[in-house]
């Protein structure tokens, strides 16, 4: 039977991927902190240094001198924040799309629910859920701190790029939820979301290499994100405030396409 409550059919009904998600992305955060010391080395040091200044830069590797420096890079800087991303785009696209494209939605909407409360409050699931998987990870960085010799880095600073995170994660979320909410397409959405972080990467990251294009990293959500350097000078206002704003702005003009459009059967 439909619960009176999508938001808790909505958590209920993603459990184990969420799961997977969760230890996944945990487990790849925890492996390349757990590095930290082996970068350490003078020999380690004497490669890196060896390297192209863009190449690293293109990679996001700006500072790996120092425990902060080296988890905003590796951990915090490239690949935890795409799995994050693929795992919200891919929640928001299921939000709506994946039920119209299944031919289920009809079934829900058939309950005593309105679509405004349904968008709502399945957004509302996804972003708990990204809620949880960030957590996990902050809390497993904190516990590496002492046996991974991460020095100078407190647990506030760690909660500061986890706010970070968990709001360039909700953009991500928010703009998959918006496209399938006023399409239904899920392959539309899901190809419209994936370019759009590759194309906010590439402008944070390879494209103010060139130039006189600098002005694009500002575009970019993943700017937005780490920008200010979260993990040493805590949460950064206006790039929060940028993901948060943006996500909003998303969430509700999905919700009300929604709200208006004929759902296909």
């Amino acid at each position: 039977m439909f619960p009176r409550n999508p938001f808790t059919k909505a958590l209920f009904d993603a459990r184990r991927s969420l799961a997977v998600w969760a230890i996944a992305i945990t487990a790849v955060g925890s492996m390349y902190a757990a590095f930290w010391p082996s970068i350490q080395t003078p020999q380690m040091q004497d490669a890196l240094a060896a390297y192209p200044k863009g190449l690293l830069e293109a990679f996001n590797y700006d500072d790996l001198t120092s425990a902060a420096g080296y988890l905003a890079s590796s951990v915090y800087g490239l690949l935890v924040p795409l799995l994050v991303a693929v795992f919200t785009i891919t929640a928001g696209t299921r939000a709506i799309a994946g039920d119209e494209e299944a031919g289920t939605l009809d079934l829900v909407l058939a309950h005593p629910v309105g679509r405004t409360r349904l968008a709502l409050h399945r957004f509302a699931a996804l972003l708990l859920g990204v809620a949880v998987v960030t957590g996990l990870l902050c809390l497993a960085m904190i516990a590496l701190s002492g046996p991974a010799q991460f020095d100078g880095v407190t647990a506030g600073e760690f909660g500061a790029i986890t706010v970070q995170l968990l709001l360039f994660g909700g953009f991500f979320g928010a703009l998959a939820f918006a496209v399938g909410a006023a399409t239904g397409r899920k392959g539309l959405t899901l190809g419209l979301s994936a370019a759009v972080a590759v194309l906010a990467y590439l402008a944070n990251s390879v494209i103010p290499q060139v130039e006189g294009l600098s002005w694009a990293r500002n575009l970019s959500p993943f700017h937005w994100y780490l920008g200010g350097e979260p993990l040493v000078n805590g949460v950064q206002i206006s790039g929060a405030l940028l993901l948060l704003g943006t996500m909003a702005a998303l969430v509700a003009a999905g919700t009300w396409a929604f709200t208006r459009r004929d759902v296909t059967v």
